[in-house]
């Protein structure tokens, strides 16, 4: 029997929808002013909204529909390089250099740019973990997900891409503003838009996506300075951008302003670039958007997992991770860690595509060589 999606909910999917993800998906389609729905090829299972969801509301705030890595997102630029450039003779060298220029947990001492210290947060307590993780975390990579990777497109040319976010202090802003929200047993917590509260929120959360903006430019920055002193490669600096996929931000659909929040899901409007990675050891890809209304001018965000890191950590051997990363250089100094983020653990990259042709289009395939991760 095939399941029926509610009326305001519109799906992409590559493959069929759990049952605890069809929950969580009716339970925000059932949230107060919610307006629309558009769940993206990716979606997989999440605290409160699964990644991979779009939701539009009319005057509502649902920071669990953003998460808690605001601004999360990813950063390419290309270089005056072919890819054979990352060879054996330079790989040790490189790793040496990522791990000095770009830490996976904080600097030793840094400070953050001047546009991101003069603007304050909402909250003395906020404020402070901004002066302090804020600082030292700016620039490093985090681990989990998050990964910097040298590729070669199918052209030969050798590319960088970063994923990371807002570190800390996105995780801080939503645990404070949701932890101020008065709530029912069963209710999605959410703030008005047109409040005090609501205010203080799209601030601070404005903030933290325009730190992760500048932190993936730092790490871009760092790890290509690093590929300049080992081998001469410079950047082309007109081939960089950015896209983030954890977010909220007025925008008009279906002929109204609307509150779309994008959790795990990049904005997708008529030829906007984008980039959808596959996971460590596979493809990914330059992409531009389609524009489609009814995905709320959305695509998804990745390849998403298949398995959720606690079945990945049951499931995956050490020799299977070994094995899909033979042709890619890495280091890991334990192998276990490494079991949550094997290819094994995610979605076919290709199937995701496939099953989102209406809300993008492939521009450029791109395959690793190095991958640079935190486990």
């Amino acid at each position: 029997m095939t399941y029926k999606l509610p009326d305001k909910v519109k799906a992409w999917l590559a493959q069929p929808m759990p049952a605890d993800v069809r929950r969580a998906v009716e339970r925000i389609a059932r949230a107060s002013d919610v307006r629309h729905v558009a769940i993206m090829p990716d979606v997989h299972l999440a605290r409160d909204v699964c990644v991979g969801t779009v939701v539009a509301t009319t005057d509502l705030i649902y920071p669990a529909a953003v998460g808690s890595d605001i601004g999360c997102g990813i950063a390419a630029i290309a270089f005056d390089a072919d890819a054979t450039l990352i060879g054996e003779g330079e790989v040790e060298r490189l790793f040496d250099g990522l791990a000095a220029a770009v830490p996976i947990h904080r600097h030793r001492s840094a400070t953050l740019p001047r546009e991101l210290a003069e603007q304050p947060l909402s909250d003395r307590k906020l404020e402070s973990i901004r002066r302090h993780d804020g600082a030292v975390q700016f620039g490093t990579l985090g681990r989990g997900n998050h990964f910097l990777e040298f590729q070669a497109d199918d052209d030969g040319r050798l590319w960088l891409m970063v994923h990371s976010g807002s570190r800390a202090i996105g995780q801080a802003i939503r645990d404070f503003h949701e932890s101020a929200i008065a709530t029912r047993a069963g209710q999605m917590r959410y703030i008005e838009a047109d409040s005090a509260r609501g205010a203080a929120y799209l601030t601070d959360a404005a903030w933290a996506r325009a730190y992760a903006r500048a932190s993936r430019r730092a790490m871009i920055d760092a790890a290509a300075e690093v590929l300049r002193k080992c081998a001469g490669a410079h950047v082309d600096p007109a081939s960089y951008f950015d896209c983030d996929h954890n977010h909220v931000r007025r925008e008009a659909h279906f002929g109204v302003e609307l509150w779309v929040h994008r959790k795990g899901a990049m904005s997708a409007d008529a030829d906007e670039p984008g980039m959808v990675p596959g996971s460590m050891g596979t493809e990914s890809f330059h992409v531009r958007g389609r524009g489609n209304p009814e995905s709320l001018r959305s695509t998804s965000h990745g390849a998403g997992r298949a398995m959720s890191r606690e079945q990945a950590r049951r499931c995956v051997r050490v020799d299977q991770v070994q094995r899909s990363m033979r042709n890619v250089h890495y280091q890991i100094a334990d192998p276990n860690a490494f079991r949550e983020e094997s290819p094994a653990a995610y979605k076919d990259i290709r199937a995701v595509l496939r099953a989102e042709a209406e809300l993008t289009r492939i521009v450029r395939r791109l395959r690793p060589l190095l991958s640079y991760k935190g486990g």
